[in-house]
């Protein structure tokens, strides 16, 4: 396995997807910002990234075109697929580009049991040679973790970070200790949904994969850097700051609201989202224009 580390901020860009086909240009663009501002890793095709609707040549040419555009910053690449026998695929191809590690999560159109969740991480941890993330995202698969499969899980050779889902922010310190305690010593605990990152980080979190840094990176680092450091009112703050963008998130879905932003910004063409999949209505669209446009992201 090699020395990838998942700590830090990891930045997780869309992937502009129309029915002509994807924006690889866009991808490479989002990414250089990403990199510019100095996040510690790149998310290609994570949930954000639409990696559930590309082929697998698609998935390739994104995870290359990250790589380039990354110029020696790590990027993961997401492999989640419904058969163990395309997570494999996808996972050969992810390393052959020169992906530094892959999160996996458990996608599925058959509810999955935990034996099967097992099993399936259990095949792919003993076929690849770059670290694992264990992609913990029921409001997209469907399937919830306990902490013991989590445990069970990171004991496999290979796995080296679960991310989880948001939680209220009163809960945060609560639910981080508990999921420290269960995990293998040393196993990195990530976090997702962006309004989630600053109570989880100043609560010990390791790492935030974040949607708002694949188009905004700036804000994501500034809130990351001053958790980890140690200043969490400061962390909070900037944060809250960002609440309206947030409400956003919860309200229409954070990949339709960074679409949308990526489009306002001028980094894409529209529509950028793959059918059936709609962008954000006329109204909610002028309301992030003027959320983002107050909050000094859009002049």
């Amino acid at each position: 396995m090699n020395s990838f580390d998942f700590r830090g901020l990891s930045a997780f860009p869309l992937t502009p997807t129309s029915e002509a086909g994807i924006d690889e240009r866009a991808v490479a663009i989002m990414v250089e910002r990403a990199v510019r501002a100095g996040v510690d890793s790149i998310g290609a095709l994570g949930s954000t990234g639409g990696y559930a609707y590309l082929d697998r040549e698609q998935r390739r040419r994104v995870t290359r075109a990250a790589v380039n555009a990354a110029a020696g910053t790590p990027v993961m690449a997401g492999i989640g697929a419904l058969r163990t026998l395309h997570v494999r695929q996808y996972a050969d191809d992810a390393q052959a580009e020169g992906a530094a590690a892959v999160p996996l999560a458990p996608v599925s159109y058959q509810r999955l049991t935990d034996d099967e969740v097992f099993g399936l991480y259990e095949d792919i941890s003993a076929a690849v040679s770059v670290p694992i993330c264990v992609y913990d995202n029921p409001a997209t698969t469907g399937f919830a973790f306990s902490d013991e499969l989590h445990a069970a899980i990171t004991g496999l050779p290979n796995v080296a970070a679960v991310k989880i889902p948001p939680a209220p922010a009163e809960d945060a310190a609560e639910r981080i200790t508990a999921l420290r305690n269960a995990l293998r010593p040393g196993t990195v605990i990530g976090v997702s949904g962006d309004w989630f990152a600053a109570p989880a980080l100043n609560a010990g979190a390791d790492a935030w994969f974040s949607v708002v840094a694949g188009v905004f990176p700036g804000y994501a680092v500034a809130i990351t850097r001053a958790a980890l450091d140690g200043a969490e009112s400061e962390a909070s703050r900037l944060s809250a700051e960002l609440e309206p963008l947030w409400a956003l998130f919860r309200r229409h879905g954070s990949l339709r609201v960074m679409a949308a932003a990526g489009e306002l910004l001028g980094l894409t063409a529209g529509p950028s989202l793959p059918r059936p999949l709609r962008g954000l209505d006329q109204d909610a669209r002028h309301t992030l224009e003027d959320t983002l446009r107050r909050l000094g992201l859009l002049r």
